[in-house]
């Protein structure tokens, strides 16, 4: 029995370690991906109108150029870059400039860390984890992108859409019919409702992204779990946007990203989707009786 024990805490450590390491590469991630894609934007648009683009400064792409301070371009060394570690040594700032260091870097290992420990404990040690985690970091990133820029990238959300589709045929979460299912529906919804609210208001209530991000949930999760995902995103958005308008004098014209509120809503579905709906049908058999 201790021998069990002993060999699970080190799982869940290396379950932490192998997220507060995913979580620093998501940072770079989330910070140079809309960037590579505005490089590109401006690059096919000069190919277009043909013109010469304007020269770019440096090539970026997610390993070139290294880290560095974007205040006095320090190279971050090794023992510098090491998570939530070294931010609490440099005591949140450059060691060359003594720029402040944005917490967003170290909330973003920790969160990581956090949710890979919760999935490793949640499915255990199978193949179930492993494309679990792979789904989990990429609807972190996803979010973290959609909150800074309002872009939730085809680079991500197609290639996971695609994935779902392929890990579907080994039944690891749903089977290949409730996944194209899933796919198909989750775009089509939130289509069909954004032409809704388009042809009622003449405004645009949400983005092409989010259709995507939905299709891609659907790929993962399958056509049943859609309900439960649209509700539970629709409501923390809602109330999230009240907040925002009530407390922080938020503009009622002003957009609110709403792939975060996707994102979440689709993890929560992942771990623990079955144990919601059981909740559900269990106060609804109550109230009947």
């Amino acid at each position: 029995m201790d021998s069990l024990l002993n060999d699970l805490n080190i799982v869940y450590l290396q379950a932490i370690l192998l997220g507060l390491v995913v979580g620093s590469f998501i940072n770079v991630v989330v910070y140079r991906l809309p960037l590579m894609l505005e490089q590109q934007w401006l690059a096919d648009c000069a190919a277009l109108l043909q013109f010469t683009p304007i020269s770019q400064t440096e090539i970026l792409n997610l390993s070139y150029p290294s880290s560095h301070c974007p205040h006095c371009k320090h190279h971050i060394r090794p023992w510098e870059n090491i998570p939530i570690i070294s931010y609490l040594i440099l005591c949140g700032q450059c060691s060359a400039c003594k720029s402040p260091i944005s917490l967003r870097y170290p909330f973003t290992e920790f969160i990581c860390a956090a949710l890979t420990l919760i999935t490793v404990i949640h499915f255990g040690i199978n193949w179930q984890t492993i494309a679990a985690l792979f789904l989990t970091w990429s609807l972190l990133t996803l979010s973290l992108i959609d909150y800074d820029t309002q872009l939730l990238p085809d680079n991500i959300t197609l290639p996971l859409l695609w994935l779902g589709l392929l890990i579907s045929l080994a039944d690891i979460f749903i089977t290949s019919t409730d996944a194209i299912l899933g796919a198909a529906i989750g775009y089509l919804s939130l289509w069909s409702m954004f032409q809704l609210f388009r042809l009622a208001t003449g405004k645009e209530g949400m983005g092409y992204g989010d259709f995507k991000l939905l299709a891609m949930l659907g790929a993962w999760l399958g056509w049943q779990n859609l309900p439960q995902i649209i509700i539970l995103s629709a409501c923390t958005g809602a109330s999230v946007g009240i907040f925002l308008i009530v407390c922080r004098n938020h503009q009622r014209d002003q957009p609110i990203p709403f792939g975060p509120y996707l994102a979440t809503a689709g993890w929560i579905n992942l771990l623990w989707g079955e144990q919601i709906n059981q909740i559900y049908l269990n106060w609804e058999g109550f109230n009947w009786c």
